[in-house]
């Protein structure tokens, strides 16, 4: 059983940065993608950012702002995030690829199993 655990989030106020560590532990395949998503209040939860086989991409909304990577025993998923913006504000949550997955992301579906880690831009 895979488990995830998001840290990282908190407040911060427009133009800053954080930094989201999510540790897992269980088997994850070495071909699976891992990914971040986010669930503002009242929305669908939606894709951020995926990393997979030496490629990393980004919903148009992140772009140039937000970076994904990976530590290199793959035991550690990052997200990098600057220049935040109010509307950056979610609780966000990693995500292994899974058949079994239900949230859909640039083609593939990915399981989140962690209980998330919430961020909050002031203007």
């Amino acid at each position: 059983q895979v488990q995830l655990v998001e840290t990282g989030g908190g407040s911060v106020q427009a133009g800053g940065p954080l930094r989201l560590p999510c540790g897992h532990s269980g088997y994850i395949g070495g071909d699976s993608n891992m990914a971040w998503f986010r669930q503002a209040p009242g929305k669908e939860r939606e894709g951020v950012a995926r990393i997979g086989h030496g490629s990393a991409y980004y919903a148009d909304s992140v772009k140039g702002r937000f970076t994904i990577s990976q530590a290199n025993a793959r035991n550690t998923l990052y997200l990098q995030m600057n220049n935040l913006k109010p509307e950056d504000t979610a609780m966000y949550y990693c995500a292994v690829q899974s058949p079994d997955g239900i949230n859909w992301f640039l083609g593939i579906k990915f399981a989140t199993w962690g209980q998330g880690t919430q961020v909050t831009v002031s203007s």
